[in-house]
């Protein structure tokens, strides 16, 4: 869990930059500081969203349409809401400037934690100890993180906390996932394409264009390549 913890001490090193600094910005400055990570994000997504001309476009098709209808029925978004929503609660104690601990820990979690190179840095490493693709992780959330945190403010620090157990969750499992993740294969492919297509609607709402309540579309990133794994079976 090496990576994991790199990456958990990087996001908070980024809240405290993005804390120290954000206080010194106008909210003018605060908006295109948010609106070039949107931008930045929106980029990232798309290319990894095609990832798809590795594999079928119908397997990623199927598993945000599906994974969507799943979330929506669990309701994941408003559970990760109301998660939030308590974080702020017990920070804020009625007072105004601890209003963005919610939006901050909700968007900074969905952020970190989408993208393929959680689910696959944190495979490599909790079988090889190889955290390098989770130190290259790290750095961009750091660097996210400061801008996050000097336009939402300090609450993106608690996504620490969901990158640690999202990521060593992951590790500690990684068996399971060795062959069915193995590097080239159709299913990291649809993993990866599923990801950027999440990242996009975390990019939508960065911009202020769309909430698409991505959170609802995270079991997209387990049907995806499931539906790689199923076809391979039935064929």
């Amino acid at each position: 869990m090496t990576g994991t913890l790199i990456n958990v001490g990087t996001v908070l090193a980024g809240t405290l930059v993005g804390w120290l600094v954000g206080a010194r910005l106008t909210p003018s400055l605060q908006d295109r500081v948010l609106a070039g990570l949107g931008l930045v994000t929106l980029v990232l997504g798309v290319d990894l969203a095609l990832a798809w001309q590795d594999t079928s476009p119908l397997y990623v098709l199927g598993g945000v349409l599906l994974g969507g209808l799943v979330g929506e029925a669990l309701g994941i978004e408003d559970r990760l809401q109301r998660l939030g929503d308590r974080i702020q609660a017990r920070t804020s104690r009625g007072d105004a400037t601890g209003s963005t601990v919610s939006e901050a820990f909700f968007t900074a979690s969905l952020l970190f934690c989408v993208g393929p190179l959680a689910v696959v840095g944190s495979i490599q490493d909790g079988l090889t100890g190889d955290y390098d693709a989770l130190a290259t992780k790290a750095l961009l959330d750091g660097f996210a993180s400061i801008a996050l945190t000097a336009s939402l403010g300090p609450g993106v620090a608690f996504s620490a906390l969901a990158v640690l157990l999202y990521q060593g969750s992951i590790s500690l499992g990684a068996g399971v996932f060795e062959n069915v993740l193995a590097e080239g294969s159709e299913a990291l492919a649809a993993l990866t394409s599923a990801g950027g297509v999440l990242i996009i609607g975390i990019s939508l709402k960065l911009l202020a264009l769309k909430d698409v309540k991505v959170g609802n579309f995270l079991p997209a990133l387990v049907i995806a390549p499931g539906l790689v794994g199923l076809v391979s079976l039935v064929s």
